[in-house]
């Protein structure tokens, strides 16, 4: 089996290829990225790499070359900044998708598979969980959830127009593993708090508003996804999220807070609104309110027909990636930098 992995050296990417390595009848493994892998060895050795921009809508014809032959793609692009410039990560999220779809029509490729997000979903209740058919977008003051909701549009339509491709979305919570610790900082907190603050980070007392739960899974745990939904041969919409729902209880375990402290939500995104326009941290209000707005999600459907499950818990997964967000290196790629930490 030859599968093709778009945006090989990102967070998703790089545990993507460990689990493709593994995988029995996996015979060739293809990394398509802008700069390719900036160190060798593990997980990069044995990957038959080729440098790529989707967002360059020349890529097509190239692209198609690179696929031909495969028995699937997946489509791992996406980039979470510049926030402050989205002309640029539309060309990239959206338009990079368009140019990907059109390049797996003209090379024939049988199975299109593309992590969405939880982000994509509209707004919908923290008390009960709801399936893939809840609706998407929603969320206009979050590029993350305008754009996922208008990738999900596209492959509507790509699905329409050529029946004959399998597409597979799976829509994972935030998605952490220890290598990605240092760049998820950067993009979260920037400068405003140190690494090192983060990696050893105990509070007595949580501030955290009532209304914020959300779902975790490690990133080896969503490869894992990926690649049963391609051996399966799975198609549709896949929630995928480990246990369990991560509310204020929850975290404050992992942070070793004795007690909670509820804060309204408006205060918080006032206080990230601020440290955004002085320009203090990097992270837009946009997230405030995604968090605040997604769903929980049920995720009957993914262990049901494929078997999966998770082998790391949601608070397990937060607390290695907080372990690691002290270091110096992380995945050591200015790609990844660049991408998000959720896809």
């Amino acid at each position: 089996m030859r599968i093709v992995v778009l945006g090989a050296t990102g967070n998703v990417g790089t545990a993507v290829l460990r689990r493709l390595h593994a995988a029995p009848g996996v015979t060739d493994v293809v990394g398509v990225s802008r700069h390719g892998p900036e160190r060798s060895g593990a997980p990069y050795d044995g990957v038959q790499w080729h440098r790529l921009d989707v967002a360059d809508k020349e890529c097509v014809a190239p692209l198609a070359e690179v696929l031909r032959g495969a028995d699937a793609v997946i489509h791992l692009v996406w980039l979470i900044r510049p926030n402050r410039d989205r002309a640029v990560m539309h060309r990239t999220n959206v338009d990079g998708l368009v140019h990907v779809l059109d390049a797996v029509a003209l090379a024939g490729v049988p199975h299109v598979v593309y992590p969405s997000s939880l982000g994509a979903y509209a707004p919908g209740p923290k008390d009960r969980p709801v399936d893939e058919s809840w609706p998407l977008g929603g969320v206009e003051t979050s590029h993350y959830n305008v754009q996922k909701a208008e990738t999900e549009t596209i492959l509507d339509r790509f699905e329409a127009a050529h029946p004959q491709v399998l597409v597979t979305r799976l829509r994972p919570g935030f998605l952490f593993q220890a290598a990605a610790g240092p760049e998820i900082h950067d993009y979260f907190f920037g400068p405003l708090v140190p690494r090192w603050l983060v990696a050893r980070l105990r509070l007595p007392v949580l501030p955290f508003p009532e209304r914020f739960r959300f779902q975790v899974l490690h990133t080896d745990d969503v490869a894992d996804a990926l690649w049963r939904v391609i051996d399966q041969r799975a198609g549709g919409a896949f929630n995928v999220a480990a246990e369990p729902v991560v509310g204020p209880d929850g975290l404050a375990r992992v942070l070793g807070a004795r007690r909670v402290l509820p804060v309204p939500p408006a205060l918080v995104r006032a206080v990230v609104a601020l440290a955004y326009r002085l320009r203090l941290q990097p992270t837009d209000p946009g997230w405030i309110d995604l968090a605040e707005a997604v769903p929980v999600m049920d995720t009957t459907r993914i262990r049901e027909v494929t078997g999966w499950s998770e082998t790391v818990s949601s608070l397990d997964a937060i607390r290695e990636l907080l372990d690691a967000a002290g270091g110096p290196e992380g995945l050591g790629n200015a790609e990844h930098r660049a991408r998000s930490p959720l896809v």
